[in-house]
């Protein structure tokens, strides 16, 4: 297993404790992340994103989504329910989660809703005006014109 110690990047820098984090959670065993829920994210268009996430059984007071710090989470918490059945097979889950979502700078969710047993969660990237493109217009400097003061004698 490879580790990178990035201390002397955080002594050396200031204001990129970000970049230094991010590499860190790109750091972590792949096989330590949960599979459930599972989730599409989905290109809507150039700066529209959408999270989808199977979330069968749970009802809008059972989900929590928070953002924090470019962190999106998405908790379900299931609440013991009295049951009365006997199941043969039980293939639905039922029980809690927390997921995490790194997000990128000015990517912000504008919302959530459920369909068809789907959390669909909605994320625009919004990029400041000074960070945009722009076109500069080039301009060639004019001749100014000679002035000739003109003097009766």
């Amino acid at each position: 297993m490879r580790h990178f110690d990035l201390t002397p990047l955080y002594r050396s820098t200031v204001g990129f404790d970000r970049i230094g984090t991010l590499l860190d959670t790109l750091n972590a065993f792949e096989g330590d992340a949960p599979a459930y829920p599972p989730y599409n994210i989905e290109r809507v268009s150039e700066n529209d994103y959408r999270i989808s996430m199977a979330v069968a059984g749970f009802s809008e007071s059972d989900l929590e989504i928070e953002v924090k710090e470019h962190t999106l989470s998405v908790r379900g918490d299931k609440r013991a329910e009295q049951e009365n059945s006997t199941y043969l097979h039980r293939g639905i889950a039922a029980r809690s989660f927390e997921r995490r979502f790194q997000l990128a700078d000015h990517v912000v969710v504008k919302g959530a809703s459920i369909e068809n047993g789907l959390l669909h969660i909605e994320l625009v990237r919004e990029l400041p005006e000074a960070m945009k493109p722009r076109t500069i217009e080039i301009t060639t400097k004019a001749d100014t014109p000679k002035v000739i003061d003109n003097q009766a004698a």
